[in-house]
This record gives C-alpha cells, sequence and structure tokens, in this order.
C-alpha cells in the first residue's frame, strides 16, 4: 500500500560549518527567539529558508519566499549544499531524554520519499484536522523554492520490528552526520546507498499503512501542490521519515489546556457546572491525578486555578479519550470554548509539562488550566485508522525531527 522511493538528497557540505548550526527544529516550533538564534549561528541556517523574516519593504517582488528560492538557488550554486550522486535512503536514529520522566530512549527511522496519497486511498491517514493559513504559508514557500526542507512524520505497523533491524544494521557503522540539539537530543543519520537493501526496505514497507504524527498541514500542503501540477511526478512524493510505531523508542507527551481571554471566569461556579457530567474532588497534590493516570483510569482530568487543584473524573466516558471527553464535555459546555472559537485560535494555548501548566494557573497567566493524560500511540492509530479525527494538539511526539538533515529538491 505505502509507496517509498529513494532519492538523491541535497545535504550541507562540510564547508559549510558545523552541521549543529546549520539545521534546525521544524518551522511551526521556532518561536522568535530561536530564530534570532538560528540567524546567529550562520549565515546559512536553514532557518532562512524555511521561515525567513519579513521587512517592511516586502513586495510581489521580494518577500520571504522570493529570498527564501534566492538562498536556495545560491546556496547549491556555491556548493554550501550539495546532491547525492545516487539515490539513497536514510536511517535516522534519534537519542533523548524524555521530558518529565528523564528515562533515555532510543527511536529509529528512516528517510526517503513517500507517494502523497489522498486520505480517501485508505493508505495514508490523518489524526487532526488543519488550518488553513499554515497551509497557505507553507505553500507559497514550496511553489517558490520547490523543495521540501523537513520531513512529515509517518507511522507504520511492524510488530515483528523486521525494518528495525534492517536499520540497526546500517547503523552498526560510523554515522554519515551527526548533531546535538538545543535540548541535548541527539541525531544521527547513516546513508542507505546499497540498491539491494534499498529494495528489501521498500518492499517491506509496500503492504504498510501510514499514519501522520507530526506534519499534517505540510502533507495537504503537498497534497496541494500535486493538484496544482498533475504532470510533474515529483510534485507527486514528498519527504518523510518513517517510524514503527511498536517501536520502544516512541513518546507522545501530555499537552495541557491554558484558557485564557474568556470574559468572565469563576472557578467555583465552573467547577459546580462540570458536576454534572463529573465526578468532582478537591485534591492537595498533582501526583493524585499522575497516581491514577499511572493506573490506567480512564477520563480523569486535573483543573486548576489559582492555587486550586480538583480532579475531574467523567460519569460516562464512554469510548472517548480523555481529550474528547475535556473538549465536548467541559470546555464548550461549561467554559462556552467552542470548536470554532478553537479553530479561530481564541482562548486556547497549549502547554508541555505539568509544571509548566500549573505555573500558568497559579501566576494568573491562564484563567484556568487542564491537566490531561498523555495520548497513547494505540488510541491514536485506532482513531486514525478507524476514519476519525482527535482535537487539534492531542499528541506531541518527542523529539521533533530536524529540518535540514535532507532536502528534497523537485528539479533535481
Amino acid at each position: 500500500m505505502a509507496k517509498i522511493f529513494p532519492f538523491p538528497a541535497y545535504r550541507y557540505a562540510a564547508g559549510a560549518g558545523r552541521l549543529d548550526d546549520l539545521v534546525t527544529q521544524p518551522y511551526d516550533k521556532i518561536t522568535p527567539a530561536m530564530r534570532e538564534r538560528y540567524l546567529g549561528l550562520s549565515p546559512y541556517n536553514l532557518v532562512r529558508i524555511i521561515l525567513g523574516k519579513e521587512t517592511p519593504e516586502d513586495g510581489p517582488a521580494n518577500n520571504v519566499y522570493t529570498r527564501a528560492a534566492d538562498h536556495l538557488r545560491e546556496w547549491i550554486q556555491s556548493g554550501v549544499l550539495v546532491r547525492e550522486a545516487s539515490p539513497c535512503l536514510y536511517a535516522y536514529f534519534q537519542e533523548f531524554t524524555v521530558p518529565d520522566t528523564g528515562e533515555r530512549l532510543l527511536r529509529k527511522g528512516f528517510i526517503g520519499l513517500g507517494a502523497v496519497e489522498d486520505y480517501s486511498e485508505g493508505v495514508v491517514h490523518r489524526h487532526e484536522r488543519t488550518l488553513s493559513g499554515p497551509k497557505k504559508d507553507r505553500l507559497e514557500l514550496l511553489r517558490h523554492t520547490r523543495a521540501h526542507f523537513g520531513q512529515i512524520f509517518m507511522l507504520y505497523p511492524d510488530p515483528r520490528r523486521e525494518i528495525d533491524a534492517l536499520l540497526d544494521e546500517v547503523a552498526a557503522t560510523e554515522p554519515t552526520a551527526r548533531v546535538t540539539d538545543e535540548y541535548g537530543e541527539v541525531h544521527s543519520v547513516w546513508r542507505i546507498g546499497d540498491p539491494e537493501l534499498i529494495e528489501r526496505i521498500v518492499a517491506l514497507m509496500a503492504d504498510k499503512k501510514l499514519l501522520i504524527a507530526d506534519g499534517h498541514h505540510r502533507y495537504e500542503t503537498a497534497v496541494a501542490f500535486r493538484n496544482e501540477n498533475p504532470g510533474d511526478p515529483a510534485a507527486a512524493k514528498v519527504m518523510m521519515t518513517f517510524v514503527n510505531m511498536h517501536s520502544d523508542g516512541l513518546r507522545i507527551l501530555a499537552t495541557h489546556r491554558a484558557v485564557s481571554g474568556l470574559e468572565t471566569f469563576d472557578g467555583a461556579a465552573a467547577m459546580r457546572r462540570a458536576a454534572e457530567a463529573f465526578t468532582v474532588e478537591k485534591v492537595d497534590s498533582v501526583s493524585h491525578l499522575q497516581e491514577r493516570w499511572a493506573a490506567g483510569a480512564r477520563g480523569v482530568l486535573g483543573a486548576a486555578f489559582g492555587q486550586e487543584l480538583y480532579a475531574l473524573t467523567a460519569k460516562a466516558p464512554g469510548g472517548r479519550l480523555d481529550l474528547q471527553i475535556l473538549h465536548e464535555s467541559l470546555l464548550d459546555p461549561v467554559l462556552g470554548v467552542t470548536p470554532e472559537a478553537i479553530r479561530e485560535g481564541k482562548y486556547l494555548q497549549y502547554v508541555r509539562g505539568i509544571d509548566a501548566a500549573l505555573a500558568e494557573a497559579r501566576s494568573g497567566r491562564a484563567q484556568v488550566v487542564f491537566l490531561v493524560k498523555a495520548t497513547t500511540v494505540q488510541e491514536v492509530a485506532d482513531i486514525s485508522f478507524g476514519g476519525g479525527v482527535m482535537p487539534q494538539k492531542s499528541t506531541d511526539f518527542y523529539p521533533k525531527l530536524l529540518s535540514g538533515l535532507t532536502i528534497y529538491r523537485l528539479d533535481g
């Protein structure tokens, strides 16, 4: 089902400088402060292409997208970026520490091209809906540069771990490239150029369904670009990193919800209204929630406002995920935070880490914060392969895939 292709990637030449100073986090994870830091690291840092700075003089002939195309062309002409001599796949391993737990894990995957498929074909599956703004921005960048700089993060089922075993053999040698990112996570890449090994991996992937872990906006941008260019076979492919959903190194972090901007908020009144659908209990410590989550309890949410902390247990969770319960039984009916408002970017901020989330409530920056258990990979797979979607920001796969390790230029 999955069509996988090797490709002659563009990669940074050794003369461009330390790779740590050149690659970036995905564009949607780059804050203004991170962009400034990236810009200061190197004149060839990829942020100049994937998230350039606007200027007051910008117009149709000179803007972030035209400058991105200029940078790409100049870097190729000057030898900053060099194209592989033959089509390759790339083993991509990430050694990382899980935030909050301190576990040290290894996530294994490989980079290649995947066919751009409509969701209706039943090959590529999503787990969330997208917003129009980011897709418009990424489409303009793709139109101007005709290149993909980051990979779509794809999961595939391989309980026997046959592909992982092949990647382990490749990783027994010295890596082609290694980067330590700003979070201390180690990213290693090995070039796979052996045609027989490539053919073996492609064959093993042929019966797999794919699930988008990260990169929904960029994937749907690739679909739109393919539709704009029906006679261009290069436009019918997009760069992906493929990770086995049965990998021991696959982790999803919880993304808590901080609510602000409501005209009025009365915490005690909100808890009384919540009691219609939840058993509401005031608790002394977040450890009460963590113990219940660790025990597998379903439908348990935390609510924090000021110095108050409550455990809310859904009376009728059904087969819903905790985040679905939060959105359907609490945010909308109790606080009036509707799905439409969320799609418009109102009221909700998304916070990684319980301590950071509680700090938002205790400082008063948020009117109320809702704490949630992390979604599991199996839950995502069940919903996605079943044709369903989850609320926005239901998953936070950690760590992210770095942009710039390989570049897929459609024009060769």
